[in-house]
């Protein structure tokens, strides 16, 4: 299917070309090819109205200028019509959606040419070289433009299935950071519901401290009230931003990294800490706890038996904390985490670091992230894949020039090997030029028939001196390699030579 164009880029590209394919037509190179002003009209016309069809009907162009060279050349070559065959074949195999047509075409084409052939009494030469012209200047062209319409179809399915998986991906990713800024909403839930409490309890002791008056208890006594309120308010908006179904966090809302390690190793985790987990304010510190948090529950889940290894270091104002476990035990693969990774960066992106992770030498599992001391004065673009993206447009612009000039590059070959044959088939036809001059007329075939190549002309060139009379036959031999003229002539009587000469 060809990629889709305006119709005034169609129309530009139809006369555009419908003027490229008339100017061999005007230049009238053969006298038996256009060599009339009629013909040239009639010729202009009938490309003009191929180039017309051509969209709706590909196969339809190229049968009808076969049919226009074929009576001027058995060969199928025409200097008029030449470069259309090319141009026709090409569009052919590049628009048309099945091959079953185009095959019946040149099979119809090579047996045309063979009946009008054996018609005209020629020898199969001239057919061979249509099966030849058959090759290069149609069928080769057709099969290029098959494999750019193939590769043009595989390129848009490919960008189609690579857009729809992004899209999908990124619904992914977009549902995972909603739900790790729902799990960061219910850590401020936490946070912010232990002071309102504590704020509450306070209240309420100085709702009965009997050294304040009437007023500041009562003031007191509407603290607490509104801290309790306030705690209940901010329940109700983070139970709607909860996940359905999520439960209360079980975990202390101030537990620090070094405790939670404390309580994995309690529960029967093999870890180790080393390094000392510094105290990180806000989003950095959160941040740290789930980076270990995520470590120590993806090595409990995907490698169990592992020993897992907790470092932290401190370099400037940065913090690294790395978890690491083996290949485990279980018949589990080793911790290579899924959708919690992608909440996992989102967290760390807030918080103004970055995190990697990966497996590692020996079948193990590594999560790493780096923490900023303090809290970045604005949250990084996520980053995008332009580049990624460009450079896979110019894989496909590379892919598609070598689709191009490997077909080329083949067809120029083939025409060399064609020049070779053809040089080959004179020179077998070559009488050199002191086997000639050792030739003397009386002597007999049989005497002079190993000076003689193998093979004489089939007929003369055109043009040349009549025949001496009163001879039975006369042969005609290549003067030269790889001029047509002038030739040698050698004219046998009752099987003498009795004439010898070089003609045109």
């Amino acid at each position: 299917m060809v990629p889709e164009t305006s119709p005034a880029r169609r129309r530009l590209f139809d006369l555009a070309l419908w003027l490229l394919l008339s100017v061999p037509v005007l230049l009238r190179s053969d006298p038996n090819d256009g060599g009339s002003w009629l013909q040239v009209a009639a010729g202009i016309t009938v490309l003009g109205g191929c180039v017309a069809v051509s969209r709706r009907w590909p196969l339809l162009p190229l049968a009808v200028t076969v049919a226009a060279s074929l009576p001027a050349s058995l060969e199928l070559f025409t200097p008029s019509y030449s470069l259309a065959l090319v141009a026709f074949g090409y569009l052919a195999g590049r628009r048309q959606d099945h091959t079953r047509g185009s095959l019946w075409l040149f099979g119809a084409v090579a047996a045309v040419g063979l009946l009008l052939t054996r018609l005209t009494g020629t020898s199969l030469g001239p057919w061979f070289t249509l099966l030849l012209a058959l090759a290069l200047a149609i069928v080769a062209p057709w099969l290029v433009g098959r494999y750019v319409r193939q590769y043009d179809r595989l390129v848009r399915s490919g960008w189609e299935l690579a857009d729809r998986m992004e899209r999908e991906q990124a619904a992914v990713a977009d549902r995972e950071r909603l739900r790790e800024r729902s799990r960061i909403a219910g850590d401020m839930h936490d946070s912010l519901g232990h002071d309102l409490a504590l704020i509450a309890v306070r209240a309420g002791a100085l709702e009965v401290d009997p050294g304040l008056g009437p007023a500041q208890q009562r003031a007191a006594g509407e603290l607490r009230l509104a801290a309790a309120e306030a705690t209940e308010r901010l329940r109700d908006v983070i139970g709607v931003l909860r996940e359905e179904g999520a439960g209360a966090p079980t975990s202390p809302p101030d537990e620090t990294a070094g405790e939670l390690v404390d309580r994995a190793r309690a529960s029967g985790l093999d870890v180790t800490l080393s390094g000392v987990p510094p105290e990180l304010p806000g989003m950095a510190g959160r941040a740290l706890h789930r980076v270990v948090q995520e470590g120590l529950t993806n090595a409990a889940k995907h490698a169990p038996g592992a020993a897992v290894a907790v470092e932290v270091r401190e370099t400037g104002q940065r913090v690294t904390v790395r978890v690491e476990n083996g290949p485990g035990t279980g018949k589990g693969p080793p911790a290579a985490g899924g959708s919690g990774l992608v909440g996992l960066d989102e967290r760390v992106r807030l918080a103004g670091g970055t995190l990697a992770h990966g497996p590692v030498r020996g079948g193990g599992f590594a999560l790493t992230a780096v923490l900023p001391r303090r809290a970045p004065a604005a949250v990084p673009a996520a980053p995008t894949s332009a580049r990624e993206l460009d450079r896979a447009r110019r894989r496909v612009r590379a892919d598609l020039v070598r689709a191009i000039w490997i077909p080329l590059a083949l067809l120029a070959a083939l025409a060399v090997l064609t020049a070779g044959v053809a040089l080959w088939s004179q020179a077998r036809s070559y009488l050199e030029p002191d086997n000639y001059e050792r030739l003397l007329v009386g002597q007999a075939y049989g005497e002079i028939v190993e000076d003689l190549p193998d093979h004489a002309l089939e007929k003369p060139p055109p043009g040349l001196p009549a025949e001496p009379g009163g001879v039975d036959e006369c042969r005609y031999y290549r003067a030269t390699v790889f001029a047509e003229r002038p030739v040698y002539r050698l004219c046998f009587t009752a099987g003498r030579l009795v004439a010898k000469d070089e003609v045109g």
